[in-house]
């Protein structure tokens, strides 16, 4: 009987630990700072973050306290910045950045957090050049559509 006591409270203390919670944090002022799961005293699932003034700062899932999967980032007027994706906190594949308008200014092929392939940029909504680049550094750059098409195919821009 004592054995199946003491199994039933280390159960139980495991379960208590491993629980998901959300939870909240706040500034000093009151405001909300963040919000989200916790599970194994580790983020998990959804999270968002706020700057002090209450707006929105940035949002996207967590796996251990690593960022993972698709995340958005706002100015502190609430306005779109960059959205992108995480693999182990790592920024990854495609990333959008936005002018103050929320038109698309560039966006970047990037790997554990730098550049990494092609990086378009635009103005006023049309594309003005390319680049390529290989870990963090440009390696190519293209300003009309004619040079980029000779020297690379469309399925390297996936």
């Amino acid at each position: 009987m004592k054995k199946a006591i003491t199994i039933l409270i280390v159960l139980i203390s495991f379960n208590a630990f491993a629980e998901k919670k959300y939870q909240r944090t706040y500034f000093e002022n009151g405001t909300i700072k963040s919000e989200g799961w916790i599970e194994n005293n580790h983020k998990t699932a959804f999270w968002r973050f706020y700057f002090e003034n209450g707006t929105l700062k940035k949002e996207g899932h967590f796996s251990e306290d690593k960022e993972i999967k698709y995340w958005k980032f706002y100015t502190i007027g609430g306005t779109i910045e960059k959205e992108g994706h995480f693999l182990n906190g790592k920024k990854t594949n495609w990333w959008l950045f936005y002018d103050s308008n929320e038109k698309i200014n560039h966006k970047c092929q990037l790997k554990d957090n730098q550049k990494n392939g092609f990086c378009l940029m635009y103005k006023n909504e049309k594309l003005i050049s390319a680049s390529k680049y290989k870990a963090g550094k440009k390696i190519k750059e293209w300003t009309t559509f004619a040079s980029f098409k000779k020297d690379n195919k469309f399925s390297d821009l996936k």
